[in-house]
């Protein structure tokens, strides 16, 4: 199994018809119809439901598309990567986030970086938290930002910060009636979305392991690729969601923010690699301590004895 195999089946899917993909492949249909078969040979499974109208893929076919938009996505990126390297004199600096952290003041941190060091090129890679350990190890970021906790000798972490989650519920909603905090308990009537689906473990599993805290069975658990989505769901009255607070930065008018009876947060968290000597990681944790203190919020311990090892005015970040 090749890319170029994965790209042909993506674009069936995408269609739901040979003919279709095979004209927007440029390709004649027979050839494509024989890939799409060779792939089914080799993973053991059928991915097509050939009889329907229109054709549908079927549950190993959703498992596999998954996949496939995975692979795909991360080949472009590395081509894209490639390019901008060979094409660019700057020094690279690559930063992994969740999605969810672009409402929790990444943004501030990413342009107080750029005008600490405006010749170093920053990219920002969207990749889940679990995703960011292989990155950082195999060297394809420099640094992430997550909230999953795990430990790995040869990476740093530090949580910046204990963000409290919040309940998302689509207008209307019976909890929403008075303007009182949500009892975790009441979830136990609804149906929970989380995300990401995969992969695992992942924020989804910090929502799923505060519920079972709880003692609360949820009525049904969707699980969703993204936070758009999920948001979109609860939107449409499809279940409620639990999420970080900073989302409702997002604006979305048609989901409605509420704050938990209980002590509920998810972690953001700030990884590298371990004894990386690189001046724009210094700089890049430099450039959080300082706005830490700006907002007023409190130093992470870790990042204090960084900073104090690098430059010796530890003392000065109370």
């Amino acid at each position: 199994m090749d890319i170029r195999q994965l790209r042909y089946f993506l674009a069936v899917a995408a269609e739901r018809n040979f003919s279709r993909a095979a004209e927007r492949l440029n390709m004649a249909q027979p050839p494509l119809s024989r890939q799409i078969q060779q792939i089914e040979q080799e993973v053991g499974a059928q991915l097509f439901d050939r009889e329907s109208r229109p054709m549908a893929l079927t549950d190993a076919g959703r498992l596999f598309y998954e996949q496939a938009i995975q692979v795909t996505r991360r080949m472009d990126e590395m081509k894209e990567a490639m390019r901008a390297f060979v094409t660019s004199n700057r020094p690279r600096f690559l930063v992994g986030f969740v999605p969810s952290v672009l409402y929790a003041r990444l943004p501030d941190i990413i342009r107080s970086f750029r005008r600490a060091a405006p010749d170093v090129d920053l990219r920002l890679i969207e990749m889940m938290s679990i995703e960011q350990i292989a990155a950082l190890k195999e060297g394809r970021i420099d640094v992430g930002f997550g909230r999953v906790r795990f430990d790995d000798p040869a990476l740093e972490r530090e949580v910046l910060r204990e963000e409290p989650m919040v309940v998302a519920l689509p207008i209307g909603h019976r909890l929403l009636a008075g303007e009182r905090p949500i009892d975790i308990a009441d979830l136990a009537d609804e149906a929970v979305i989380v995300y990401p689906r995969e992969p695992r473990p992942s924020y989804a599993d910090q929502v799923l392991s505060l519920l079972n805290d709880h003692g609360v069975v949820p009525q049904a658990v969707h699980e969703v690729r993204e936070l758009q989505t999920a948001l979109g769901l609860v939107a449409a009255e499809d279940g409620v969601c639990i999420v970080p607070a900073a989302v409702h930065m997002m604006g979305r008018r048609d989901v409605i923010f509420r704050e938990l009876v209980q002590r509920a947060v998810s972690p953001i968290i700030i990884s590298h690699r371990r004894d990386d000597p690189s001046p724009h990681l210094a700089t890049m944790m430099r450039v959080v301590a300082e706005l830490y203190r700006d907002w007023g919020w409190p130093m992470p311990t870790g990042l204090m004895r960084r900073l104090a090892a690098g430059t010796g005015e530890g003392a000065d970040w109370g």
